[in-house]
């Protein structure tokens, strides 16, 4: 039987307390690697967002000629250029793999248009990989040749899946998921040994060692484009400040949806945008 996510949950599992004098450096850093010529700003949501949850540093590799533009619409951000292909996606890992070291987390595949791209984008970097991994977007899809991969690393992972994404990760058809959501993040957070959520209207969180919980708030308003990169970057800026997968997972998603919720009450059941959800985290993580 799954727990509900809701603020008693939240107290139980308290956020890192860093306390006066802690430098950028100690609140973590983080490393996301994604983008396309296809969505060129997808990655500048989630670097928000891993800041606005606490992150120190937030580092950004994108296709190079995406590079600078990501740069100055970012400024608090360090920005890298990987190779790019003629489709406009990354085309290989550059000098990813040496950028890697001392990253407190990883995340590959926000705002990457091919799936076969983050394919062989994985396979050239999870060898190399020490710490934790968030798996999103198209390298959620692209990893479904590379369970082993996935379930071998030293530091963990954590995916973020819609059941869409779901299906293509696993082979399952989406009905099949969707009658099973509970059943089937449970299953296979133990074979991949991670952290795994199914993002919807409720949300389920499994972990590799049996828990779980669920999450039915948020609202209508989350379904837009950009949400998904929102939620990977405040879980990723909370993994940055010392929280563990598990509980990292769970505060991004109750995080996203309550900041969902907030303006949903000042503007509306829709029509908010991924842009302005970041802005809510910090007054929601003072308040619990």
């Amino acid at each position: 039987m799954s727990a509900v996510l809701d603020a008693a949950w939240l107290r139980a599992h308290p956020l890192p307390v860093h306390p006066e004098g802690t430098d950028k450096n100690a609140r973590g850093r983080v490393l996301l690697v994604g983008g396309s010529l296809t969505v060129p700003g997808g990655l500048v949501l989630t670097a928000e967002a891993a800041f606005r949850a606490g992150a120190g540093k937030v580092q950004i590799a994108v296709p190079e000629p995406l590079a600078v533009p990501t740069g100055m619409a970012m400024p608090e951000s360090g920005v890298f250029a990987l190779p790019v292909s003629d489709e406009g996606e990354i085309a290989g890992p550059g000098g990813l793999i040496d950028r890697m070291d001392g990253c407190d987390c990883l995340v590959i595949g926000p705002a990457m248009a091919s799936n076969e791209a983050a394919a062989g984008l994985l396979a050239a970097i999870l060898p190399a990989v020490e710490g934790l991994v968030i798996l999103d977007a198209a390298a959620i899809c692209g990893a479904g040749g590379l369970h082993d991969a996935v379930a071998g690393l030293p530091g963990g992972a954590i995916l973020t899946p819609h059941v869409g994404e779901m299906a293509q990760l696993t082979g399952l058809e989406a009905d099949d998921i969707e009658n099973r959501r509970e059943e089937v993040a449970a299953d296979y957070a133990r074979r991949l040994n991670a952290v795994l959520l199914i993002k919807g209207s409720t949300t389920v969180i499994a972990s590799p060692d049996g828990e779980a919980v669920i999450y039915g708030g948020g609202g209508i308003g989350l379904a837009t484009g950009g949400s998904g990169d929102v939620l990977t970057g405040i879980i990723a800026g909370l993994c940055a400040r010392g929280l563990p997968a598990w509980e990292a997972t769970c505060w991004g998603v109750w995080l996203h949806g309550e900041a969902g919720r907030r303006l949903t009450e000042r503007m509306g059941l829709m029509g908010f945008l991924a842009r302005e959800l970041p802005a809510e985290i910090p007054a929601l993580m003072r308040g619990i």
